[in-house]
């Protein structure tokens, strides 16, 4: 019902959606604090709270770590990205769940030998974002300073909403995609898998 929604509606649903996964909103508020680039908490963590609350789970129930994006692109090497991970530890210590942070703008670096395939530089997070295996993954949503929500969402909410998993065939492998929706389907069966494209 909510992905039937005009777009401002289904933005007010996902806040109030969202903010049921305490951790989440604890997530978000101590991200906030760190003040880091063009940041986002993003992807599994978003749309699986979704899928918990439509399908009337708890909604953390599966959510395995809370993905938090950022991009600068000053500092490309591995200990300024460390010492920014350190930092979070310290801000996330307390929390129930793991929280996983990566500058986007290292992508490149590491990509290809992690799955076989060049990644060209990122040129911001949502860049990054826009990159995900799945489109129902390219959401980011951060805390602006005045405490509003800044969404990105390039691809809509309707298929979170509506529990589609469809592919983006941008970057990530067809293995991956195959890999993470069968993974999904097991923990949300109402989930409609769509096919790679051939």
């Amino acid at each position: 019902m909510f992905g039937r929604l005009p777009l401002d509606e289904q933005l007010g649903v996902l806040r109030t959606v969202l903010s049921r996964n305490e951790v989440l909103t604890e997530v978000l508020g101590r991200a906030a604090t760190m003040a880091l680039p063009g940041w986002y908490v993003t992807a599994g963590c978003l749309f699986q709270t979704v899928w918990n609350v439509v399908t009337g789970r708890p909604p953390a129930t599966g959510i395995k770590d809370y993905d938090l994006f950022y991009f600068d692109n000053i500092d490309l090497s591995w200990t300024a990205e460390d010492e920014v991970i350190k930092a979070g530890r310290e801000v996330f210590d307390d929390l129930s769940a793991e929280v996983e942070i990566r500058n986007e703008a290292r992508v490149h670096l590491w990509y290809e030998q992690k799955f076989g395939k060049p990644c060209p530089p990122h040129d911001s997070a949502e860049t990054a974002i826009d990159c995900f295996a799945a489109t129902t993954c390219c959401l980011g949503v951060r805390l602006e300073p005045t405490g509003e929500w800044r969404v990105y969402a390039p691809h809509g909410l309707s298929d979170i909403f509506n529990l589609v998993v469809r592919p983006n065939p941008v970057l990530a492998p067809q293995e991956v995609y195959e890999a993470k929706a069968t993974r999904w389907k097991s923990q949300w069966p109402e989930l409609t898998v769509l096919p790679w494209p051939s």
